[in-house]
């Protein structure tokens, strides 16, 4: 679900460890009267950095707060399960294949938009393609980011007219090597997010398909480390920070001219970019309901049933919901 575009610079700086995490904490009350805890938080340079600094919500928390940069989920949920952040957000897609072969994770809340007409990600092709109809993929090479949600609103896409990965070639490619090879025609068709999607079609390209129900479902989802759920201490201080990042996030869906401002700053992209990406960004954070469990699992089972994953992964296994079950952000 979140979207992020990065300077090559940003990432090569982006390793699998974050001993050199980016941020400092911003809006703390230095950890007094918690031993100095601090919590470091995963991001994907989406303007949250900001937005919790210009919205206060970090007012009197009693501990610090560092920021980590990835430029997706997989490396994120990865850092989560080896205890490496103590929270951060993905898609749908990376807590499912983390499952499939790490524990040290859990779903603690989820992020749902705001507004039925937003966009998850999106398949692109570039100026000229042949390729008129996601029955055109047959055959093709499509850049994806394996493990993250665009991996299945791919596969959901080409199952829709009836392909499948044995005959569509699914390229692994995180952003910024799956821009450089669609630019570059190395790859047919991108599966990818914003703000990439509109960066793209300002060279010409063009979109095959946006995520939408029933293919896609814009929802994504907060992961802590079992490290901090397992301490009653720092469970406590998890759960303080996740409801404040979730009043931040509902301070920038009411003021999303400082929203599309920190965009911008964090991520580098022009103010016409910032503007079509952050209103198909406006979440709310939510407990994680039956009903989302059971979209996760049926998305579990379809990735286990084409191979994407190796291992059976029960979504109801991976929750561990930090919010009340009427949790509104104020």
């Amino acid at each position: 679900m979140k979207r992020s575009v990065i300077s090559l610079a940003a990432i090569l700086a982006l390793v699998p460890t974050i001993a050199a995490c980016a941020g400092a904490a911003s809006g703390t009350a230095g950890g007094r009267g918690s031993g100095g805890l601090v919590l470091t938080v995963g991001q994907q340079a989406n303007g949250i950095v900001t937005l919790v600094k210009d919205s206060g919500v970090l007012d009197g928390a009693p501990y610090q707060v560092k920021w980590a940069l990835f430029s997706y989920g997989p490396p994120l949920v990865a850092a989560a399960d080896a205890g490496q952040i103590d929270l951060g957000d993905v898609g749908n897609v990376p807590p499912i294949n983390a499952a499939a072969k790490e524990t040290g994770f859990r779903v603690v809340a989820a992020e749902q938009p705001v507004n039925s007409t937003q966009a998850g990600n999106y398949l692109l092709v570039p100026k000229g393609s042949p390729i008129r109809t996601l029955a055109d993929l047959r055959g093709r090479n499509v850049a994806v980011p394996v493990g993250s949600s665009a991996h299945g609103f791919l596969l959901n896409a080409i199952q829709s007219v009836g392909l499948s990965p044995s005959t569509v070639h699914f390229v692994n490619l995180a952003p910024g090597p799956g821009a450089a090879a669609f630019d570059s025609g190395k790859v047919d068709a991108w599966a990818i997010w914003q703000p990439q999607v509109s960066i793209e079609q300002q060279k010409g390209a063009t979109v095959l398909l946006a995520g939408h129900p029933p293919i896609d479902y814009d929802t994504g989802y907060e992961v802590a480390s079992l490290k901090d759920l397992g301490n009653p201490t720092r469970r406590a201080a998890v759960t303080d920070l996740l409801k404040r990042i979730a009043r931040a996030y509902q301070w920038g869906d009411t003021h999303q001219a400082a929203w599309e401002q920190a965009v911008e700053q964090e991520t580098q992209v022009s103010p016409q970019v910032a503007a079509i990406e952050v209103p198909e960004d406006l979440i709310k954070v939510t407990y994680v309901t039956p009903a989302l469990v059971a979209s996760e699992q049926t998305l579990a089972d379809n990735f286990l049933a084409t191979g994407q994953i190796e291992k059976k992964v029960v979504a109801g296994q991976i929750v561990d919901n930090l919010l009340p079950t009427n949790f509104s952000a104020k």
